[in-house]
């Protein structure tokens, strides 16, 4: 699949794992203020085609998950989970053809009780 940020800066080509059904959203303190549902795609399925130049990593924490964004519009594209560092998290919303109203309910992580938090 391809998608892009609001601007179209950054553009990235995904492979998901398993296509939309691994679909959720997490509660965590950063991931509840984004409120993105994200796909799963391995580690080797996500390329960046456009716009390397215009992702901003953020990280907080343990630092182990890490969140790009674009440094232009602001949408978060995607991030290597804390979870699994071996998957990405790839933001719904900026894949084309794919619309999270479609999925119906979206499934939740409790990242609120993260085993790396205890």
């Amino acid at each position: 699949m391809n998608g892009t940020c609001h601007c179209g800066a950054v553009e990235l080509r995904v492979t998901l794992s398993d296509g939309l059904s691994t679909a959720r959203r997490c509660d965590c303190s950063f991931c509840a203020r984004r409120g993105a549902a994200a796909v799963t795609a391995p580690l080797g399925g996500v390329e960046v085609v456009r716009g390397a130049d215009k992702l901003t990593l953020y990280t907080f924490g343990t630092h182990t998950a890490q969140h790009y964004f674009c440094s232009v519009c602001g949408i978060y594209t995607h991030h290597r989970r804390r979870s699994n560092p071996n998957e990405y998290g790839v933001n719904l919303g900026i894949l084309d053809g794919a619309h999270p109203r479609d999925l119906g309910d979206i499934g939740w992580v409790d990242g609120i009780n993260h085993p790396s938090d205890r």
